[in-house]
């Protein structure tokens, strides 16, 4: 948001979207992959997100891009190698491959990474389901899982810092 309204203070108007949900389709299936109450088999997980994204980079961000807009994702390829591959366990050989096939190659110019230790966005997600009473099935993962994921987030940071900026947060 943020970005986006300092992008609007100089005049660009930017489409700004979300994975998983960018999409009408990926409306629906963020709603069953994040349903606390749905139980996932982790590959179903990993397809299900590679499918949306695949949607949205045809059916959004593609377009977007071709027309010249500048795009501000909430989320997109680096989640995939954080959360399926570190977190639940997948080679990364597949989940490169996956990526590589739902993106079609398209990769950020600049990726912002808002990190926290684990213990505080353990603090900041019950404060926000306290007001929202909603905790979704990622959030409810336990803090080796979380600690996997900032790992991987630091980890692709670390070997892509022209892309990637940390930001603590």
């Amino acid at each position: 948001r943020l970005v986006s309204n300092f992008l609007k203070g100089l005049g660009c108007e930017p489409l700004v979207t979300r994975e998983p949900g960018g999409t009408t389709i990926g409306l629906r299936l963020r709603a069953a992959l994040l349903d606390a109450q749905e139980e996932v088999d982790p590959l179903t997980e990993l397809l299900v997100f590679a499918a949306d994204r695949a949607q949205h980079v045809r059916r959004i961000l593609r377009p977007a891009l071709q027309a010249g807009r500048v795009v501000i994702s909430d989320r997109y390829a680096d989640a995939t190698v954080a959360y399926q591959g570190a977190g639940r366990g997948f080679k990364p050989e597949l989940i490169e491959e996956i990526v590589r096939l739902a993106t079609e190659g398209l990769v950020p110019d600049l990726t912002l990474l808002f990190d926290l230790p684990v213990a505080e966005s353990t603090n900041r997600t019950t404060r926000r389901s306290n007001v929202r009473n909603k905790l979704d099935r990622l959030d409810i993962e336990d803090r080796d899982f979380h600690e996997r994921v900032r790992k991987a987030y630091l980890g692709i940071a670390a070997a892509q810092p022209e892309r990637v900026k940390v930001i603590d947060s």
